[in-house]
Order: structure tokens, then C-alpha cells, then sequence
């Protein structure tokens, strides 16, 4: 994976002809922008402040800077009007998207105080100090004409102001799109045959995400397990029972193969600098490639809490849900529909295989399974349910036309009930019931398989697919 790190461009935007116009209207401008870059850095840190742009000339000086420095967005701080001649030539350059922000002083402006003024000149620069608003619709005329993608986040200076609140998800989002454009995914086997709605058109992907794909053979794992330590393999099995809550009935020696898997897996990770994984690979006929397969579960399960989520049955897209999750720290945890509980409208949803221990409500069980069901071989499998609380669902869903979409739905993740079958297991309560829920959800024609994650963040995820020009879909009533 990368260490390139997000870079946040930041303008004010003004009018030259004022400033000798009005005393000290520059400065106090110039104080607002110094108070927006000290607060978005407080969110992150790498930010390159162009400064105060009131003229065409430093509007293409802007935006050469924010092309060199390879800024990822732009926050256009709108201090008072300014021509949109003077805002254009920085974006054009920049070449990302644009998030517009139109914060005033304060909650409104002391009409008494400047009525009273014996001057009308100082009266006009304290109006002009908060008029943030006036330029907005001549920009964003300019900017739809012009084609360039922009959004807007309305409110006030103030820290307390929930602007802030958007300007945060606005930089989270363009956290996880970096993140997502930098990073590798090992696709290693082949997908589950006949498991049509999981196929996905990786050159897609590429357009969608950026980042990179690795096409990997099981046989470089296997390879791999050759050669691991005995003490490497007694090492794992002692971290297993420290993570896991591993059951009595689960032998020695299973222990033992899973941990050499994954040794093995963590050298494939670090060889190809993996940030993601899909695999699926049946292994028939080849004993050496059906004894990795069949222990890859726990080593794909530590992956998936290490912020290197792994998907089964070679679902590549919601490798992507996954890791995009895990990008805004909320988990990402491999899940499908498993039925549905009438009596207390919950939908229960899980899966076979990895899942994420970060998340996970209590210590997540190891049990052994005499048979993987639909899968070759036999071994030790992860039980476990979602943290109880909020909870979000996404699925990376391809579109009828060959696009990719982002499907979205908040939940609450509730005790009960759950089916102690060796998988992961929840059950979760939607607002719109869970009729309407699955409905709702089948009828945008999604992959059966979708990435779970706590926390409602369904509103970062709308924001992050702005900045990748992505559909996004919300399921709410």
C-alpha cells in the first residue's frame, strides 16, 4: 500500500478593488481564512492554504500550487464577494472537486451597532465582512456551466456550528477515496462457479476506485506454508487463543494448520503490499491447495481486523464495501442475508469464512466444522455476531449499464437469538421494517453479499460517493 497521504486544498476568495476601498476589511478577512485552516487541520493536517485570492492572477497561481502539491479536493472559502472570473482559473487547474464554503462571522450581523455608524463607508466593510452568501449562486452558475463538480457546506464560523460537522465527513470521505485510490487488492483464485451476481469487471473497478489489482495463485500460498517455522506456527496458535474464544472440541493439529496459513498469508500480504483481498478457490484434485483453502479462515479473519479486509467466494466488489468501510473505521464484516424473524421483524444476515474480530460483540468463537457447506474440506470456522448498537450495510452494487453504484442502509444490530453454526450471525432491526427493508434493497439488484459496519454513517458514505462521481443509494423508508 501507499504512504502518499491525503492533501487538502484551501483558498478564501475576495475582491482586490475593496481593499483600499475599506480599512482593515482584508485583514479581518484574512483572520476568518486563518481560522478555517486551523480548524480543517485539526481534522487532518496536511493542508496547503493558498491564501487570500482576490485577483485572476493568483487564481492561476492557486491553482498551479494545488496541481503541484496534488491536492485531492479543494475547499473554496468564500469570504465576501468575489468575481467568479477570480474563482475559476484556480479550480480549472486544480482539476478536483470543489466543496464550497459559505460560513459567515457569526449568527447574524448587529444591525443596531452598524446603523449607528456616522460613516457610511465603515458601514459598507462591515457589511461586506459578512457577505460570504452574495457570490455562491454567480459561482455555482459558473461552475455547472464550466463542468466542474462541486458541493456546498452552508453555516457558520463558529466550531459549535454543525458545519463543521459536514466539512469533517467531507474530509473523512476524502480520506477513504485516497485510501481507495492507492490501494493494492489480491484477487487470488477464481470465482464460486455459477455465482453470477458476484462477477465484476475489474477494468471497472479501476475507473471507479483507481488503486491496484493483483491477480494471485493459490499455489503461492501453498508454496508459502512449506516453509514456515515451527515456531512461527506455535507462535500463531498461542495468538489465536489470545483473540479467539477457541472451543474445547477444536484440535491441536487444526490449530496448528491454521496458524501455518496464516503465517503464510501475512508473507503473501506483505510481498505484494496488499491493502484487500478476494479469494475463492475449490482446490479438488490437489491435496497441498485443499489444505490451504481449507484453513485460510482464522488467518483471513486477523487480516480482516488488521484493516486488510478479506471477502470469500472471490467477491471483489464487496472486498471494495469492505475496505471502504474499514476506511472510516467502522469495520466492514463479509455478510449476506440468512432469513428472516417474522415475530420480532429482524433480518438475520452473516456468512461463511473471515469474519471481523474489531467488531465483533464479545470474543469471537473458533469452531470446527466437518464440512464446509457448498465449499471442499473441512476444518476450523469463526462464530460470531455484530456489536450490538448502529450499524451501517453497504454493497458496491453493478449497475445494468456496467456502472458501479453505492447501496446504503442503517440498521440496528440486537441481541437475541442467533444460529451457533460456526459463521458469523446478526440480527438486525431496520426503521422501514423488514419487509420493506428487503425489498427495498433487492429491487436496486445488488450482489446477495454486502459489507457490514457499526455506526450510522450513511452520510459519509453519500459524501465519498460525490467525490468519486458514484450513484448513491440511501434505504430509508
Amino acid at each position: 500500500m501507499s504512504s502518499s497521504v491525503l492533501k487538502i486544498g484551501l483558498m478564501g476568495i475576495g475582491l482586490d478593488a475593496y481593499w483600499d476601498q475599506f480599512e482593515g476589511l482584508e485583514q479581518r478577512l484574512e483572520g476568518y481564512l486563518q481560522l478555517v485552516e486551523e480548524r480543517i487541520s485539526a481534522i487532518h493536517p496536511a493542508v496547503i492554504n493558498a491564501g487570500l485570492v482576490d485577483n485572476v492572477d493568483k487564481a492561476f497561481a492557486a491553482g498551479s500550487r494545488f496541481r503541484r502539491e496534488e491536492v485531492d479536493l479543494v475547499f473554496l472559502y468564500v469570504t465576501t464577494y468575489a468575481l467568479s472570473a477570480t474563482v475559476l482559473p484556480a479550480v480549472q487547474r486544480a482539476k478536483v472537486p470543489v466543496i464550497i464554503l459559505n460560513l459567515a462571522p457569526g449568527l447574524h450581523i448587529n444591525y443596531t451597532a452598524l446603523n449607528a455608524m456616522d460613516d457610511r463607508t465603515k458601514m459598507t466593510g462591515e457589511w461586506l465582512a459578512w457577505c460570504s452568501a452574495c457570490p455562491v449562486p454567480e459561482i455555482a452558475n459558473v461552475f455547472k456551466r464550466t463542468g466542474i463538480r462541486f458541493y456546498q457546506v452552508t453555516g457558520m464560523l463558529q466550531e459549535s456550528d454543525p458545519a463543521w460537522d459536514e466539512i469533517q465527513e467531507w474530509v473523512e470521505a476524502a480520506k477513504v477515496a485516497h485510501m481507495m485510490a492507492h490501494n493494492r487488492l489480491g484477487c487470488m483464485g477464481h470465482y464460486y462457479s455459477g455465482m453470477l451476481d458476484i462477477y465484476t469487471d475489474l477494468t471497472q473497478q479501476y475507473a471507479t476506485f483507481g488503486g491496484h489489482i493483483e491477480l494471485l495463485e493459490v499455489d503461492e500460498l501453498s508454496a508459502l506454508r512449506k516453509n514456515i517455522p515451527e515456531k512461527a506456527i506455535a507462535e500463531r496458535v498461542a495468538l489465536f487463543r489470545e483473540l479467539f474464544d477457541v472451543q474445547p472440541d477444536c484440535l491441536e493439529t487444526e490449530m496448528q494448520r491454521a496458524a501455518r496459513t496464516s503465517v503464510a498469508l501475512d508473507k503473501l500480504v506483505a510481498q505484494y503490499r496488499l491493502g484487500s483481498m478476494a479469494y475463492y478457490y475449490k482446490g479438488t484434485g490437489n491435496m497441498e491447495n485443499e489444505d490451504t483453502m481449507s484453513s485460510i479462515i482464522l488467518g483471513n479473519s486477523l487480516l480482516t481486523a488488521n484493516n486488510i479486509p478479506v471477502a470469500g467466494e472471490y467477491e471483489i466488489k464487496n472486498a471494495q464495501a469492505m475496505k471502504i468501510m474499514d476506511g472510516f473505521g467502522a469495520g466492514g464484516s463479509f455478510t449476506e442475508y440468512y432469513a428472516v424473524d417474522f415475530k420480532e421483524d429482524v433480518v438475520l444476515m452473516g456468512h461463511d469464512g473471515p469474519g471481523h474480530l474489531a467488531i465483533a460483540e464479545g470474543k469471537t468463537k473458533v469452531r470446527p466444522l466437518v464440512v464446509y457447506h457448498g465449499k471442499v474440506g473441512k476444518g476450523l470456522s469463526v462464530e460470531m455476531s455484530v456489536k450490538h448498537g448502529p450499524v451501517t450495510l453497504l454493497s458496491v452494487a453493478e449497475t445494468g449499464d456496467g456502472k458501479l453504484m453505492l447501496l446504503v442502509a442503517e440498521a440496528e444490530s440486537v441481541p437475541g437469538p442467533v444460529l451457533q453454526i460456526g459463521n458469523t450471525n446478526s440480527r438486525y432491526r431496520f426503521a422501514c421494517g423488514a419487509r420493506n427493508f428487503i425489498n427495498q434493497w433487492n429491487a436496486q439488484g445488488p450482489a446477495h453479499h454486502c459489507a457490514v459496519g457499526v455506526g450510522h454513517i450513511a452520510s459519509r458514505i453519500e459524501k465519498l460517493g460525490k467525490l468519486l462521481n458514484m450513484e448513491v443509494v440511501v434505504i430509508t423508508t
